[in-house]
């Protein structure tokens, strides 16, 4: 009995160590979350963009847990949420940078950048590494790229047609929070008001704003075209945010992941770019067709105002000597 006894508890013990050492390894690979935040909506091109991303780095031991619409983060808190630790992965717009690093106002400037493809370019460059640098050391983040959303223009619910800044007096233009933002809507001319994306329609609707700037995809998925009477493609900024990673994640990483990691989010990026220029392509006409007036105002009158505004600006003085010269010159 007591042979039968003992030869029992081996073999339990035995088969209790054979479980412990297939579930140990497994359970050490269990894949890394990595959650996203967003304030785009699931509709969004970008959402897609994430998607494959988060297809592409899945054998690298990832899983990416995407948050939409700011269902997780509010607008302009993702990036301290990543600084807190709470948060792997974020779309942070460039003007919430700038609020922590003053230099990086110069990429929030009203046309600065001439198209997707320049914006591409400067980030690519000596520049970019330099502005990455910055983020890196300062904030605790690593800018895989800009994700390019279109170029931002004037949509109002007001008839009043828009040729000049000075036809902007007035006008209660929401802009994101942030003083970056506030400036970029006086550098048109524009009575900037603060307003979170997701309450722009209602805002739109009731007249507590009179119009909004985003890029023609974002009026609509946003569907703010069913609220307002034109567009003045006043093109005065290249819509982009960038897709960060905390350091926490990216020094975890070895050369070879991260290689990987970072083509994954180029091929993600590009593709979204693509699809934006298409769909940028399609949607003045559709516009039209439901009934907006779409022109295009006196596009110099707008440059010449916005640059005078920014050079007369404290926020020009933060900018890193030169640097100004070298975007223009690519």
């Amino acid at each position: 009995m007591g042979f039968d006894i003992n030869r029992r508890v081996l073999m339990a013990a035995g088969a209790a160590l054979l479980t412990w050492g297939t579930a140990g390894p497994a359970a050490a690979q269990a894949p890394t979350n990595l959650r996203f935040s967003a304030v785009f909506s699931e509709q969004d091109i970008r959402a897609n963009m994430m998607k494959q991303f988060g297809e592409e780095v899945k054998a690298q031991g990832f899983h990416l847990q995407p948050y939409y619409g700011g269902t997780l983060f509010k607008q302009g808190t993702e990036l301290v949420a990543m600084q807190r630790g709470n948060l792997e992965m974020g779309n942070i717009a460039p003007q919430d940078i700038s609020n922590q690093i003053p230099e990086w106002s110069i990429v929030t400037s009203a046309y600065l950048f001439r198209d997707a493809d320049h914006l591409k370019k400067v980030f690519a460059s000596d520049v970019g590494q330099q502005l990455k640098k910055m983020a890196s050391e300062k904030l605790g983040i690593h800018i895989l790229g800009p994700t390019y959303f279109g170029a931002r223009h004037v949509g109002l619910k007001p008839n009043k047609k828009i040729n000049k800044p000075e036809d902007l007096a007035g006008i209660k233009l929401r802009m994101p929070g942030g003083d970056a933002w506030q400036f970029l809507g006086q550098s048109l001319g524009a009575n900037p008001t603060p307003m979170a994306y997701a309450e722009v329609y209602t805002g739109l609707q009731t007249g507590a704003i009179d119009g909004q700037d985003n890029p023609l995809p974002n009026v609509q998925n946003m569907k703010f075209y069913e609220v307002m009477s034109q567009i003045a493609l006043t093109s005065h900024l290249v819509g982009f945010d960038l897709l960060a990673v905390s350091n926490k994640v990216w020094d975890s990483l070895s050369p070879e992941k991260k290689a990987t990691f970072q083509a994954a989010a180029d091929k993600a990026i590009e593709w979204s770019t693509q699809e934006h220029l298409k769909q940028e392509a399609q949607l003045a006409t559709s516009f039209k067709e439901r009934g907006l007036e779409v022109y295009t105002p006196d596009l110099k009158a707008f440059r010449d105002f916005a640059q005078k505004k920014y050079l007369a600006s404290d926020l020009a003085k933060n900018w890193p000597a030169g640097m100004l010269d070298k975007i223009n010159a690519m």
